[in-house]
């Protein structure tokens, strides 16, 4: 009586802790927060970090903050670099996902990437319960993408999917709802953005932001020419006389930018193929690679993989939010939970 009447105030909760976005799903809700993995902290005078904002508003003041203030991205490829900043993140988002109400302990699924340490995956455990989480479930990020995806992953047969993240690209063959083989780059988002904005500084004597560099990878990043040149103009500082000037650069030029990142991700896919088992490599041939993650919505990708692989490519449909939506559907079907997750 009382489990089923804890279950009625308890919003389980399946959190996709990225380097660049926090997802939050919520049983019985669906996704309900979609945030950047920022956060701002101020120190104050006992020395102590305080949290001024998370997310979005968090997000508006990198690179534009006083002395005092900070805004900082408490994980780094994938896993936990500041543990009580990433500890005060997750209680935000906890405490956003039940209307304030703190004294609601979730039970709570998150997602880790493939091949973290023990220790790792201790800090996420004890930044979730810190944070307020009853229990806490982790589960592979490629393993959650491919379910997000809507891949048969319990059955014997071999499926590829590929997981692009912010901080890490993660290659992976799912059958019997395990990993057989998988392959990480600490190559993702946040690598491509430093691409543009190095190539940026280096071309055109131009020192750009972080959010501005993602804005040129997000409008005109590609990687297989499609005849279809793009132009932007963007602004930054002179690097020669130390004045802000304007720009124009071209989807051309930023494919070029981007060639060496994304070699990592092609060079990740073609490694993870040369040891798959034959058996399931047959049904890779059949059914193709899928792609996940925000890095997977880079205009050109599916093609250069497909070109580079002679296999089918295709995007799932919502890459962006594919990892959640697998942690979201494992906390809803206990048993899937019992298969996949470490307790």
């Amino acid at each position: 009586m009382f489990n089923a009447l804890f279950g009625m105030f308890s919003k389980d909760i399946a959190i996709d802790l990225g380097t660049a976005n926090t997802l939050l799903y919520v049983k019985g809700k669906g996704i309900v927060s979609n945030e950047p993995s920022v956060v701002a902290v101020a120190t104050t005078r006992g020395g102590n970090p305080q949290v001024v904002a998370v997310g979005h508003e968090a997000k508006m003041m990198l690179g534009k903050t006083p002395g005092e203030i900070r805004a900082v991205r408490p994980l780094k490829d994938g896993v936990i670099a500041d543990f009580a900043v990433t500890e005060a993140m997750l209680r935000y988002f906890i405490q956003k996902a039940h209307n304030r109400r703190t004294f609601v302990k979730p039970r709570m699924v998150i997602c880790i990437p493939f091949g973290v340490t023990e220790v790792e995956k201790r800090a996420v455990r004890e930044s979730a319960e810190n944070a307020g989480a009853s229990e806490v479930y982790l589960i592979e990020e490629p393993l959650a993408a491919a379910i997000g995806a809507n891949l048969p992953i319990t059955e014997p047969s071999g499926n590829m999917i590929v997981d692009i993240g912010g901080g890490t690209t993660e290659v992976a063959v799912i059958s019997l709802a395990g990993i057989v083989h998988s392959c990480s780059v600490k190559t993702g988002g946040d690598r491509l953005d430093d691409a543009v904005a190095a190539h940026v500084r280096k071309r055109h004597n131009l020192l750009i932001g972080e959010r501005t560099a993602e804005r040129i990878k997000i409008e005109l990043g590609n990687a297989w020419p499609d005849g279809d040149v793009r132009v932007m103009a963007i602004k930054g500082r002179d690097l020669m006389d130390g004045i802000p000037k304007e720009i124009e650069i071209d989807s051309d030029e930023i494919r070029e930018a981007l060639a060496e990142p994304v070699q990592l991700i092609v060079e990740a896919v073609l490694s993870t193929l040369e040891r798959t088992p034959p058996e399931l490599a047959a049904d890779i041939v059949d059914k193709g690679i899928v792609l996940a993650g925000g890095g997977a919505m880079l205009r050109g990708l599916p093609e250069l993989l497909a070109d580079r692989t002679g296999l089918p490519v295709v995007v799932c449909d919502d890459p962006l939010c594919a990892v959640a939506i697998g942690s979201g559907k494992v906390l809803e079907e206990i048993e899937l939970l019992r298969n996949v997750a470490f307790h």
